[in-house]
């Protein structure tokens, strides 16, 4: 009971003590909470129709189509452009994607397993035209070839592992076209969906079919805007805001834009730094001239152009090599500067032959658990293909297809490396007779090899290239960075850093409309950093030094302007630019209207200063370019259709360029035109086609697209 007492009578203390233990915990949890939702934020690349896509789902299919282009390109790797040109590809896909199915699945539109089947039995559709399963008599799809290959592959996957390795490209490219293939089948049944909405009728077909077959002569007098200087005519700040008002729609932007002035300096080599990259490559010269294994030269000066041992096309090469390799006869050349890409050069080539570029052959894969018994067991095969044994038959016995494939130079001429099993296993291919048979004996077993045919006999060169930059040294980089250093810290501000450039002898550059769909600031590779900076930071904001390019740029930019998502405001200085030339336009065709009162015949245009020029076939359909102001006139087009022959124009004619009044000389129909009615309603329906053709565009505004890929790559 004491200690009941005692607890009762610190029951405040109790409560307060139990509150903030209650407190913590929650906050605790809240922090938890909070840090979690922060983390799914960080792996957010992007947003559309209100749904989060995640980094790591968008990488999955940056990889997919990865694979894919590499599989059809027979490259290893992809350059920093190309792969760029990926994921832009496969965003703007995936968004694509995202706002038809959705449209789709309000309408009810599905593709089923029946439509896609009968495309694939069809055989015709251009997706399918591009896989390996194209019969090559009929120039279609094979529709049985495919399951074959499926067959095949499953099979391998537990009975031959190594060969379903071998096969698992194909099978992920298949696998990537049949997923589009319904994607593409989708969007078609939308979009014919939509065109069927679109109709025609027999009276518009008959006018459009007038307007675009009736043809006028006429002489015009042109008043060109031009004959007026810009500085004659008032702009008021009012006459700016009614041209806003009217042309707003046009100021429309999808997404949020900045806008920068920046200074980037790179890096050159000094004198003395040339000097002593040119002493080296001489050495090099030497070396690689007395070389037995140009490899070891090679890899020593650590050349941009890696060496294989084995012929290749002078494709093979980067394109000033290849400009010098064609004419070059086994030797090699003395050093060689190229100012395009900043380097010196030594080529040696070792042996120049005629080799196909294209070999059909088939092979037996031989293994066993030693080698040893491998080369036995190859023997074994050889001899019995050279007795007369058929080798599918023979390969079959072996877990294998033995099937005809062919060999390209595009699959080997751009690796970076050969062991000396690939250069022995070309060799065999590319120097083989037509039905000759190998047995190569390689680390890991042995090959049997069979050529069948050769074709696209070219040129082809075993060569070693040594390409080095011009490059810049320590000392001279450190001497760049520290004057860039001291100049960056005394840009406090805009202002300051233009002062301060001209000191330095830097200049300041600006950058309009910078999205977040960009990949590099100014050009320059290595910029991610730069690019999230612009979008982080607030108008006025002066960044810190950034070290980009291949390190040899520095950069420091200063965000001038933010352009949010929506209108652009009419204080926009781009906007006023185009509202004053606009308003400059209109106010020079007031003046001109006016001076052109009255005025009803061509020699009464003419005494006025406006110049007389004829203009034929001119129809309602087209609009008629006028070579005295070197413009399109849509206008004045559609004046002249409206104008009876024989006729002087009702009213001056405001154009793009000027100001036009016409006399109409006659009309005619074109010779041979025939009023086809149901081909000029199909005409009809096309264009209106035409119109509605941005409906994708108008669908992907809708959707809420947010793009943050630059955060991440």
């Amino acid at each position: 009971m004491a200690a009941l007492g005692k607890i009762r009578s610190k029951g405040v203390t109790l409560v307060i003590i139990i509150a903030l233990g209650l407190f913590a915990f929650i906050a605790e949890e809240a922090f938890r909470s909070c840090n979690g939702i922060k983390g799914q934020a960080s792996q957010q690349i992007g947003e559309v129709m209100g749904e989060k896509v995640n980094v790591q789902e968008f990488q999955k299919l940056v990889e997919e189509y990865q694979d894919v282009v590499k599989f059809t390109m027979q490259r290893d790797n992809l350059t920093e452009e190309e792969l760029n040109q990926v994921r832009d590809q496969v965003w703007q896909q995936y968004v694509s994607n995202k706002v038809i199915e959705e449209d789709a699945k309000k309408l009810g539109l599905t593709v089923t397993e029946a439509e896609l089947q009968n495309v694939l039995n069809a055989g015709t559709h251009p997706a399918l035209l591009q896989t390996p399963f194209v019969n090559q008599q009929t120039g279609r799809f094979d529709v049985n070839s495919l399951k074959q290959f499926i067959d095949q592959f499953n099979k391998a996957k537990t009975q031959a592992p190594q060969q379903a390795e071998q096969m698992q490209p194909v099978y992920n490219y298949w696998l990537f076209v049949e997923k589009n293939l319904r994607t593409q089948l989708l969007g078609q049944k939308y979009q014919s969906l939509l065109a069927h909405c679109i109709l025609s009728n027999k009276v518009e077909a008959k006018m459009a079919f007038n307007d675009e077959n009736e043809e006028s002569q006429v002489q015009l007098a042109a008043f060109p805007y031009s004959s007026i200087k810009d500085a004659d005519v008032k702009v008021e700040d009012a006459d700016l805001k009614a041209k806003y008002a009217e042309l707003k729609p046009a100021f429309r932007q999808a997404v949020e834009t900045r806008d920068v002035k920046y200074v980037d300096v790179q890096i050159l080599a000094s004198a003395a730094d040339r000097a002593a990259i040119t002493k080296e490559m001489n050495g090099y010269q030497t070396q690689l001239a007395e070389a037995t294994d140009p490899a070891q030269v090679i890899s020593k000066s650590a050349s941009q152009v890696p060496y294989i041992g084995v012929p290749v096309s002078s494709k093979a090469f980067p394109s000033d090599i290849a400009a010098k390799i064609d004419s070059m006869a086994v030797g090699t050349s003395g050093v060689i500067e190229n100012k395009q890409d900043n380097t010196l050069n030594i080529i040696r080539i070792l042996s120049k032959a005629s080799l196909p570029d294209s070999v059909q052959y088939r092979q037996i894969q031989v293994a066993a658990k030693t080698a040893d018994e491998a080369r036995t067991k190859a023997d074994s095969i050889y001899n019995a293909l050279q007795a007369g044994g058929d080798f599918e038959a023979i390969a079959k016995k072996y877990g294998q297809t033995g099937e005809k494939v062919w060999f390209t130079g595009a699959q080997y001429e751009r690796s970076t490396t050969m062991n000396m099993d690939n250069r022995q296993y070309i060799d065999a291919l590319l120097n083989g007779g037509v039905n000759e048979t190998k047995n190569l004996q390689l680390t890991q077993g042995n090959i049997i090899v069979q050529v069948l045919d050769r074709r696209a006999f070219t040129d082809k060169y075993t060569a070693a290239v040594i390409k080095k930059v011009i490059d810049f040294s320590k000392d001279t980089r450190a001497a760049a960075y520290n004057k860039f250093s001291e100049f960056v810290t005394k840009c406090t501000n805009v202002e300051a850093m233009q002062q301060n450039a001209k000191k330095y002898g830097y200049k300041v550059q600006e950058l309009s409309n910078i999205s977040t769909a960009e990949h590099y600031v100014a050009g320059v590779h290595a910029t991610r950093e730069a690019l999230k900076w612009i979008f982080s930071a607030n108008q006025g904001d002066i960044s810190p030094l950034y070290e980009c390019g291949d390190n040899d740029h520095m950069m420091v930019l200063a965000l001038t302007n933010i352009h949010p998502q929506g209108y652009r405001e009419y204080t926009d200085a781009q906007v006023k630019e185009f509202l004053q030339r606009e308003v400059i336009k209109d106010k020079k065709a007031e003046k001109l209207i006016a001076k052109l009162q009255g005025v009803n015949s061509l020699n009464a245009a003419k005494a006025k200063g406006g110049k007389i020029v004829a203009v034929n076939q001119v129809t309602f359909a087209a609009p008629a370019f006028i070579q005295e102001t070197g413009a399109m006139e849509p206008a004045l087009s559609g004046a002249i259709a409206g104008t009876a022959a024989g006729k002087f124009s009702k009213a001056p004619v405001k154009g793009n360029a000027g100001v036009y009044v016409f006399q109409v000389q006659k009309k005619t129909k074109r010779a041979g035109a025939k009023f086809d009615v149901a081909a000029q309603m199909q005409n009809c329906r096309q264009r209106a086609m035409q119109q509605v053709g941005n409906f994708m565009q108008d669908l992907i505004t809708k959707a809420g697209v947010v793009d943050n890929r630059y955060i991440f790559f």
